[in-house]
C-alpha cells in the first residue's frame, strides 16, 4: 500500500491539475499531499492508513456523513437501469421528476420549480441568465445589474467568479466583470465603528446598499445576491436584524432576491433551509453540495412563483428557453439525491444539526474564547470558525504573511481532526457532517484546543 501511495503521489504532481492550490509548490513537492482512500460517518482514511475526523465535510458538502450505502445503492440501481437520459425538450426520469417534487416540498412555500445543474457555480450561472431574461420579459432591457458582497462566495466562472467578492477569486482572471456590484460585508466583529451596536451595524449596510441603489439608477439593479450566512467569506453570521432590513430596500426598488444556500441548504443551520432561519422571501434559491451529500455531482435554481409566471410569459412570447446542460437533471445524480433527503429524514439529519451544533459552538466558545489571541468565536448550526488575532484588545489582526490560521488548521491536522483555514483572514472554520455526535463534537474541541496552543502558546 505504501508503494501504489508513492507512485499515486509521483502522478499527482506530475499529472494533475487541483484547483485552489498553489501550482508551483505543489508541482515540486513542497506542500503535503494526501491520497483519500475511504470514509465512514464523519471520518476520511487516506491510503497510508492515517484516519481523520473531517470537521469540514469535504466542502460544506458531506452532509449526511461517508459510507452510506443507501445512496451508494441508489446510484447503482439508477446506472444499470438508465445511466443517462437528457431533459431537453420535456424529457425526464423516474429519479428527476421524483427529486424536483421532494425539492419542493421542502423549499419555502412561495418557490414553484427546479431547475437542474452539476454545480453551485452553474447553478448561479442559470441565476443570472433567469434574473436578466425575466427583465427582458417584463421591458426592463436596462435592469440588469446584479449587487453582491464584498467577501460573499458564489462560484468560480466568469460571472459567479465575479459575484463571489473574494481577492483570491478575481486575481490575473480580469475578475470582476460588469454588471456585477459589490457592497458592504455584513461581518459585524470588522465593522469600522465598533460603538455600532448589531442593530445599527445592519441598518448601516441596507443604508449603504439604498446609497449604492440610488447611485447606480433603481432602474437598472436587477437582483441582490447573498449566503444566508456568509461561508467562505469567515462563517460569518448576519448581525441581528440584517436580512429584514435589507429585504425592506430591496422591496422598495423591486429587485430580486436570490439566496444562495449551496451551503446551507438541506440542513447545515438546524432547519431544512437557511432562507426559513433568517426570514428572508428569496426570489431564486441556489442549492447545490447538501442536495445529494456530494454523492454524485447535483445543482439545482429553485425559482419562484413570481419568478415561473414571468418565465412562461417569455416562453409564450419567445418559445423555448434557450438555456441548457448537457447533465440537467442527470438520472444516476438524482438518484443520489433521492436516497440523499431520504436520509436526512429518517437519520434526523436537520434536528441534530441544531442541537449538536449549538452544543458544539458552546464548546468550542468555553474551550477558545479566553484566549489571548482569540478575536471571536461565532457560527450557527452546524457551521463555526475561530477568528485569530494578535491583539484582541485593539481588534489588530496578524500579518497575512505570518499565516497563522494555515499554521493552526495545518497543527489541527497533525491531531487527526479537518478544519479550514478561510481566506482573507486567520480564520479556522467548520462545517461538519450533520451526523456528528457530541463524542465527536469534544474530539474536535479537545483538537482545536490544542492546536491553537501549539502554535500561540
Amino acid at each position: 500500500m505504501l508503494d501504489r501511495d508513492n507512485e499515486l503521489n509521483a502522478w499527482d504532481r506530475d499529472h494533475f491539475f487541483h484547483p485552489s492550490t498553489h501550482m508551483g509548490a505543489h508541482a515540486r513537492g513542497e506542500t503535503p499531499r494526501r491520497v483519500i482512500a475511504g470514509g465512514e460517518g464523519c471520518h476520511i482514511t487516506d491510503m497510508s492508513g492515517k484516519r481523520s475526523l473531517d470537521a469540514f465535510a469535504g466542502l460544506y458538502c458531506v452532509n449526511v456523513g461517508y459510507g452510506r450505502t443507501e445512496i451508494a445503492e441508489a446510484i447503482a440501481e439508477q446506472a444499470r437501469e438508465l445511466a443517462y437520459y437528457h431533459a431537453y425538450v420535456g424529457h425526464g426520469t423516474e429519479a428527476s421528476i421524483t427529486l424536483a417534487r421532494m425539492i419542493i416540498e421542502r423549499a419555502p412555500e412561495h418557490m414553484s420549480r427546479v431547475y437542474f445543474g452539476l454545480s453551485g457555480s452553474d447553478a448561479n450561472e442559470t441565476n443570472i441568465k433567469l434574473i436578466w431574461y425575466y427583465n427582458n420579459i417584463l421591458g426592463r432591457p436596462e435592469k440588469k445589474k446584479i449587487i453582491s458582497r464584498w467577501r460573499g462566495y458564489h462560484g468560480s466562472g466568469v460571472m459567479t467568479g465575479s459575484l463571489t467578492g473574494l481577492s483570491l477569486f478575481h486575481n490575473a482572471f480580469d475578475l470582476p466583470r460588469a454588471p456585477i456590484l459589490h457592497t458592504e460585508a455584513p461581518y459585524y466583529f470588522r465593522r469600522e465603528d465598533r460603538s455600532m451596536s448589531e442593530e445599527q451595524f445592519s441598518a448601516d449596510c441596507a443604508a449603504k446598499l439604498e446609497e449604492m441603489i440610488l447611485a447606480e439608477g433603481p432602474d437598472t439593479i436587477a437582483a441582490f445576491i447573498g449566503e444566508p450566512i456568509l461561508g467562505t467569506g469567515g462563517i460569518v453570521p448576519p448581525p441581528a436584524g440584517y436580512w429584514a432590513a435589507i429585504q425592506a430596500v430591496l422591496k422598495k426598488y423591486d429587485i430580486l432576491l436570490v439566496a444562495d444556500e449551496v451551503v446551507t441548504g438541506f440542513g447545515r443551520l438546524g432547519t431544512m433551509f437557511g432562507s426559513v432561519h433568517y426570514g428572508m422571501e428569496p426570489d431564486l434559491i441556489t442549492i447545490a453540495k447538501g442536495l445529494t451529500s456530494a454523492y454524485a455531482p447535483l445543482s439545482g435554481s429553485i425559482v419562484s412563483n413570481r419568478m415561473w409566471e414571468v418565465l412562461v410569459q417569455g416562453s409564450d412570447q419567445l418559445g423555448p428557453i434557450g438555456h441548457g446542460w448537457t447533465y440537467s437533471a442527470h438520472p444516476v445524480c438524482a438518484a443520489a439525491g433521492v436516497a440523499n433527503l431520504r436520509l436526512i429524514d429518517s437519520l434526523g439529519l436537520v434536528k441534530n444539526a441544531g442541537e449538536t451544533g449549538a452544543y458544539f459552538r458552546k464548546a468550542l466558545t468555553d474551550a477558545l474564547a479566553g484566549h489571548r489571541n482569540v478575536g471571536e468565536v461565532r457560527g450557527d448550526g452546524l457551521m463555526a470558525a475561530v477568528e485569530f488575532v494578535e491583539d484582541k484588545d485593539d481588534r489588530r489582526f496578524f500579518d497575512p504573511a505570518r499565516k497563522v490560521g494555515p499554521a493552526i488548521s495545518a497543527a489541527l491536522l497533525e491531531e487527526g481532526v479537518i478544519g479550514r483555514a478561510m481566506p482573507q483572514g486567520d480564520i479556522l472554520g467548520f462545517a461538519p457532517p450533520l451526523c456528528l455526535m457530541r463524542e465527536e463534537a469534544d474530539q474536535v474541541v479537545a483538537a482545536a484546543t490544542r492546536a491553537v496552543r501549539r502554535v500561540l502558546g
